[in-house]
């Protein structure tokens, strides 16, 4: 395939279709669903990072980036004759259009609350939950830890428990701090489970506080990391009194 100004969608996944074909790229062409996945996880959060930084041309690219593993694993999965790059892309049409039927039906939703309700009680008619249990379960457990628990939060309080749930998380994560020195003698699977209580609950509070835990977390980590930069890099008392 030569060279062009422009491509198109079209000479996209030409190249994809070339490169996992008979003749094609050695490491392509044994590539899978399986072996892409740290790749996918890993472009999303280059696009993230690009995000933070505004830094537009490099979003640019890692959009392309991601864009490259929804092709990536649909040309796999034609050529294991699972479903095609179409199929990909009339399911998302079909689901935007099923999703927002205030816009392409008669229904009304006025605010993006209202969006966002109608948005999980059609998933819930559309997967077949039975129950609020059902769509905690099929909250994903590869997510990182964080946002798994901010999503089955979200998912589980209703309006009328959340005031009593805060109140009673502020007390608990009290309560789990002046019982961390006394579990020290314990084993390390009930510190552990402490911990993990403490965690899910400050995510707890995070969400009446609306901070995105995650966030919060990454730009803590790069406060400590610009607070040891900048004591690691003061002057020593021994460098200090061979420089006099």
């Amino acid at each position: 395939m030569q060279e062009k100004e422009n491509y198109s969608f079209d000479d996209f996944k030409k190249i994809m279709e070339i490169l996992i074909g008979e003749n094609g790229c050695p490491w392509d062409k044994i590539q899978t669903h399986e072996s892409l996945k740290r790749y996918l996880i890993e472009e999303c959060y280059e696009v993230i990072d690009a995000i933070d930084n505004n830094d537009e041309e490099n979003l640019r690219e890692e959009l392309g980036d991601v864009l490259l593993q929804v092709f990536f694993h649909s040309i796999i999965a034609e050529k294991n004759r699972e479903f095609s790059l179409n199929d990909v892309i009339n399911g998302i049409c079909g689901k935007m259009i099923c999703r927002h039927p205030h816009i392409f039906s008669n229904e009304c939703a006025e605010t993006a609350d209202d969006v966002l309700l109608n948005w999980e009680e059609i998933k819930k008619k559309e997967k077949g939950y039975k129950n609020q249990s059902d769509v905690l379960k099929s909250v994903p457990k590869s997510l990182p830890a964080l946002i798994r628990a901010e999503k089955v939060i979200k998912k589980a309080l209703s309006e009328d428990m959340k005031q009593y749930s805060f109140k009673s998380s502020i007390d608990n994560v009290k309560n789990l701090i002046d019982s961390i020195d006394s579990e020290k003698s314990r084993n390390n699977s009930d510190l552990e489970s402490t911990i993990g209580e403490l965690l899910f609950l400050t995510v707890n509070i995070s969400q009446f506080l609306k901070i995105n835990p995650e966030f919060a977390l990454t730009n803590a980590t790069e406060k400590f990391i610009n607070r040891f930069v900048s004591v690691e890099s003061m002057p020593k008392a021994d460098d200090y009194r061979q420089s006099t």
